[in-house]
């Protein structure tokens, strides 16, 4: 009895697409048999369920072996054992290190340390991700924040070049770094209304204006640890609210300005004097590691819970946070004008992201 077989051979290794997001996502390889299954792929490509089952074990067993080289993407384009066109191997690295938003909520702020990740049962149980995708993007995180933390030069490029990763999964996690190492809380009650990217778009103007880096693009740890001496100095914006006559004056120009233009006018007289405290004390504080930890929290609870409360909509918080920034420049004895703008714009910016009606 003579068989027939036909025979292809070729060099560039086969990776289904499907099939690699089956493996990224945790699914075994019966269970992303029968997804395949039931996508249609037995009639779209006449084929059986051994052909299927054999097909999808020799994939997941490339994803495997390739696994070490993801670890270390520069070296993916280096090797020899696999024959990846360069678009793929993009592809490969993009999804490998892709992460699910209701995972990195869960971890964000956390220390990337042992405790978190034998708390990952909890999280997959929450999030309905399957544990081992939820470790693969643990150990991601961990592995970047190990590569940059002690790099000179901008945060998100040096992620993009060590992990040649896109420019927006590049900036996504020099947030995740970034939040990691300042161990911002993020996951209290009243915080939770917010997503990874309201905190994301927070960390990245804290990065760009807050950091070392913000004035000194080749110091150690520039993107990574808050400006120090930056903090210092914001204790020098106490005399906005402990000098009587500024507070009078500031309130008074304030006050002037947004007289007519809006419907809570009466509401931001009334509450001047209290969230002018409250945005002063906030800076004052941040010289403090546990205070850099509640910045969101105090943000949350001193600002903009008692403008809901107020009915205020954002183009009011806008409005406001416009003229009492900018009123500032108009008092005579006040001499931190340069102090005041890199702290104001930050959290102008914050906080209007972070304000939802």
């Amino acid at each position: 009895m003579s068989v027939e077989l036909d025979v292809f051979v070729g060099n560039t290794t086969i990776m289904d697409k499907e099939v690699y997001q089956l493996w990224l996502n945790g699914y075994t390889v019966n269970d992303a048999v029968k997804v395949r299954i039931e996508g249609g792929i037995m009639e779209e490509c006449e084929a059986s369920a051994e052909v299927l089952l054999s097909d999808t074990m020799d994939q997941y067993r490339t994803f495997q072996m390739c696994e070490r080289l993801l670890h270390h993407p520069a070296k993916l384009a280096n090797q020899l054992l696999f024959q990846i066109p360069p678009d793929r191997q993009a592809m490969l690295i993009e999804r490998y290190y892709a992460f699910d938003d209701a995972f990195v909520r869960e971890v964000l702020g956390k220390k990337l340390s042992k405790g978190t990740k034998k708390d990952l049962d909890d999280v997959s149980a929450k999030t309905g991700i399957m544990l081992k995708s939820c470790r693969r993007q643990f150990d991601n995180f961990k592995r970047v924040f190990k590569v940059v933390e002690e790099l000179k030069g901008p945060l998100v490029e040096n992620i993009r070049q060590h992990f040649l990763l896109p420019d927006q999964l590049a900036r996504d996690y020099a947030a995740i770094v970034f939040f990691a190492n300042n161990r911002f809380e993020t996951g209290k009650k009243k915080l939770q209304y917010l997503t990874f990217h309201d905190f994301a778009f927070c960390a990245g103007q804290l990065i760009n204006h807050w950091t070392v880096g913000a004035v000194d693009n080749m110091m150690d740890d520039m993107d990574v640890d808050l400006d120090k001496e930056f903090l210092q100095d914001l204790k020098d914006l106490k005399i906005l609210i402990t000098d009587k006559d500024l507070l009078d004056q500031h309130k008074s120009l304030v006050c002037t300005a947004l007289r007519g233009k809006t419907n809570v006018f009466n509401e931001m007289e009334a509450n001047f004097k209290n969230l002018s405290r409250s945005l002063v004390n906030i800076a004052a504080k941040l010289i403090n590691a546990k205070d850099v930890r509640d910045f969101f929290i105090d943000l949350v609870e001193k600002f903009i819970e008692p403008c809901r409360s107020d009915k205020w909509t954002s183009i009011d918080v806008n409005l406001y946070l416009i003229h009492y920034t900018n009123s500032v420049h108009i008092l005579d004895t006040f001499k931190h004008h340069g102090v005041w703008n890199r702290y104001m714009g930050v959290i102008k910016s914050c906080i209007l992201r972070m304000y939802h009606e």
